[in-house]
């Protein structure tokens, strides 16, 4: 059985969230309709509407089913630049984005965006001076809550706060975040008023054990956001097209379950993460953690091998039984350096020598066994693959 440590790119479906699709896949009815069967099928799903909410700190209202933290990220980004005053046209962006961000982005540049760049530092936080500064008279910001990457946790109230003071609608990315630290839509969008401060935050239900194929964007009722897509308008006209019922119950499933152990999962998560970083430092001395090393994401370490590729590793390693990854599983299969290490201040060549361990509810201290007795053969491997020194403990 191959050893799981790539739980930032999925999570393993949770029975309880199984059984609940299953359950809710059972029925038949459009939620749209107004016979029984339509209606039944309405309650179903606007009960998940509530627990989902329930989770995220949120009113029921505001909670828009999606496809997935894609969707949902495009519908933020884009939908509240659609919506923007006349005289604003620009996008305050950080550097160390999820590409679901700076992909949409780049394409509202081709629109007429003009983008205001945000560096981050060298354990990947945003700044927020540099952020604040940037927000007068833009049109929409955007922020990571915890970057997918390297699994640093941002201040995501005094982002917030920023743009709540500076007139600007904000954009939380909480797909990495949701389900590891604790995310409340409520609590970080204040006392806001209208358009400005926290408009939109986004999930998915595959990182915390529910179904791939669907997510939610969280839109506070003042918020101003214009549709991607429109047929029927449901959700508030935000969201056309008929509900995933299934899908949604699944998820709320999930996310209270995410909840429920979330204290006791961090720690216990966080515990096996240090015990593989200490191995890796005694096994391998110069592999570097990147990243905040207090405030991250507790399953996530992103290690740096010098002199060893990174996709080499991953592949050496995946032959031996172990799944990890180089980054975001969104560029998987495309050889280029990780443009969150490029950001943190490091070289092309140290973007490509990565290594990203993310630990979930399955990791057992067996996995972690498994991977430090592979890891320095591995490393040595790939560094002779790549004419750098062999021995990496000398």
């Amino acid at each position: 059985m191959q050893i799981y440590l790539d739980h930032a790119a999925t999570a393993p479906l949770r029975p309880e969230a199984r059984d609940a699709w299953l359950d809710a896949s059972a029925a038949v009815g459009n939620a749209s309709s107004i016979h029984g069967a339509g209606q039944h099928a309405r309650r179903v799903l606007e009960e998940a509407r509530e627990r989902l909410a329930a989770v995220i700190e949120a009113d029921p209202i505001e909670v828009v089913f999606t496809s997935g933290g894609t969707e949902a990220v495009n519908l933020a980004v884009k939908g509240l630049w659609w919506a923007r005053p006349a005289d604003a046209d620009a996008v305050v962006l950080p550097d160390g984005e999820h590409h679901a961000t700076l992909d949409a982005v780049e394409w509202l540049e081709g629109q007429g965006a003009r983008v205001r760049h945000v560096g981050i530092d060298a354990a990947a936080r945003i700044s927020l001076s540099e952020f604040s500064a940037a927000l007068p008279g833009a049109a929409v910001a955007t922020a990571v809550v915890a970057n997918n990457e390297a699994g640093t946790v941002n201040d995501a109230a005094a982002l917030s706060a920023a743009t709540a003071q500076a007139g600007v609608p904000l954009h939380l990315d909480a797909v990495a975040a949701f389900g590891h630290v604790p995310v409340s839509f409520r609590r970080w969008r204040g006392d806001a008023q209208g358009r400005a401060g926290l408009a939109a935050l986004s999930v998915s239900a595959h990182k915390i054990g529910g179904p791939t194929g669907v997510g939610a964007l969280v839109v506070a009722r003042g918020a101003e956001l214009a549709p991607l897509q429109h047929g029927g308008g449901q959700q508030r006209r935000l969201r056309a097209g008929t509900q995933d019922v299934a899908g949604a119950v699944a998820f709320a499933v999930a996310a209270e379950a995410a909840r429920n152990e979330r204290e006791a999962e961090a720690a216990r998560l966080g515990a096996l993460r240090d015990r593989l970083v200490s191995g890796i430092r005694r096994s391998i001395p110069d592999a570097e953690l990147l990243g905040d090393p207090v405030d991250r994401i507790p399953g996530n370490a992103h290690v740096l091998f010098s002199g060893a590729s990174g996709e080499t590793l991953l592949f050496l390693l995946d032959l031996a039984g172990i799944a990890v990854s180089t980054g975001s599983a969104c560029q998987a299969g495309v050889p280029e350096p990780s443009h969150v290490v490029l950001a943190m201040g490091r070289t092309d060549a140290e973007a490509r020598q990565v290594l990203r361990f993310t630990l979930g509810r399955t990791t057992v201290d067996g996995d972690i066994d498994a991977v430090l007795a592979a890891l320095p053969g591995v490393v040595e491997r790939a560094r002779a693959a790549s004419g750098s020194r062999s021995a990496p403990g000398s």
